[in-house]
């Protein structure tokens, strides 16, 4: 199935583990620009002459007076000097610079690999996608922040933001599944593969976590109700219902979006123990056990993350980002679950 030597598709998969992690090291830092307050200090969407930050005193100024005219300098950064500025405006740049790295990272040998005839047969389309679909998350970006330019808003929509983040892990799902299809030559999975549902439901529900804790990071939903493992005093907070109509609750409401953050987490530990408990000597064991030791870390760093529960503060966000971090192991080693319950070739 494979044009080529062993040492072409060694060649694939190392291009694709690299982009991989650029994929995984811009998720955070995104974490860090929304942590740090800066993902609105950009106010105009530049492709191309954006690739450069200001490079004169008077350039600095004028994007600071840019930035000036936005609802968030006024409602969080009134007193702001140019040297403030210039901080953020430094995560929100690298942000968008690693955008277009991770762009030409993907784009440029896979036009080479193609040139050279490399890639799998009749399955070049299909290293299309992630191609397509880093120029649409290039788009989305944007569409993002300028949701936060608007008026009356000193946020981005959480909407958008979760649109966002989500796109990302799709990104990186893809990657990673065209990385061990490549390795196995796009061999077919057994009919009867083991666990194959059970594990493909745990990958979806931590996609669909990652997905609850963009609305979280959106609406600063962390921020309230830090005690665990009630809230305030109540298992379900009291304010959960209080928005009409009933689904806005799950989206907008502060209350009803950490507690379904709170539940779900408890519904992928479960659900993860019986998969560990169904795996316990076979040849999932050791990924299986693998995931759970994750997992509790990221259940472990979550809570200590909503204890400490101050915005802005050093230890809050280093333990946000490492939460963050960890989501990414935690995602990366389902797939990899969900991949060996199918194939165990590789």
């Amino acid at each position: 199935m494979i044009t080529g030597s062993t040492s072409s598709k060694n060649a694939i998969s190392l291009w694709l583990l690299i982009v991989m992690l650029l994929v995984a090291a811009i998720i955070v830092v995104g974490g860090a620009t929304r942590l740090t307050n800066s993902g609105l200090s950009i106010t105009e969407w530049a492709p191309i002459t954006g690739a450069l930050p200001p490079l004169s005193t008077e350039a600095w100024l004028a994007e600071f007076e840019k930035y000036k005219l936005i609802p968030e300098f006024e409602a969080e950064h009134p007193d702001m000097d140019l040297a403030g500025f210039k901080f953020i405006y430094f995560w929100e740049w690298a942000h968008r610079q690693l955008g277009r790295f991770i762009g030409l990272a993907y784009v440029v040998p896979l036009l080479i690999f193609a040139i050279r005839k490399k890639l799998p047969e009749d399955k070049g389309l299909l290293f299309l996608i992630p191609a397509v679909l880093i120029g649409c998350q290039g788009a989305i970006g944007w569409w993002m922040v300028h949701s936060g330019l608007q008026e009356g808003m000193v946020n981005v929509s959480q909407y958008r933001l979760a649109t966002h983040l989500g796109m990302a892990f799709i990104i990186l799902a893809i990657l990673y599944w065209l990385r061990k299809s490549t390795l196995n030559e796009f061999r077919r999975p057994p009919e009867n593969a083991f666990l194959m549902k059970r594990t493909g439901i745990l990958a979806g529900l931590v996609y669909l976590q990652i997905i609850a804790g963009a609305f979280v990071a959106g609406t600063k939903s962390g921020l309230s109700y830090n005690t665990w493992p009630l809230m305030d005093g109540s298992f379900i907070p009291s304010g959960y219902f209080v928005q009409t109509p009933m689904w806005r609750n799950l989206f907008e409401n502060t209350p009803a979006i950490q507690f379904n953050h709170r539940m779900l987490a408890y519904i992928i530990l479960a659900w993860a123990i019986w998969v560990w408990v169904k795996a316990r000597g076979t040849y999932l064991q050791g990924i299986a056990t693998m995931f759970m030791v994750i997992l509790l870390w990221q259940v472990v760093l979550g809570i200590v993350t909503l204890l400490t529960g101050v915005e802005n503060d050093a230890l809050h966000i280093g333990l946000a980002l490492g939460h963050q971090f960890s989501s990414i192991l935690v995602f990366v080693i389902a797939l990899g679950l969900f991949w060996k319950s199918r194939h165990f070739i590789r």
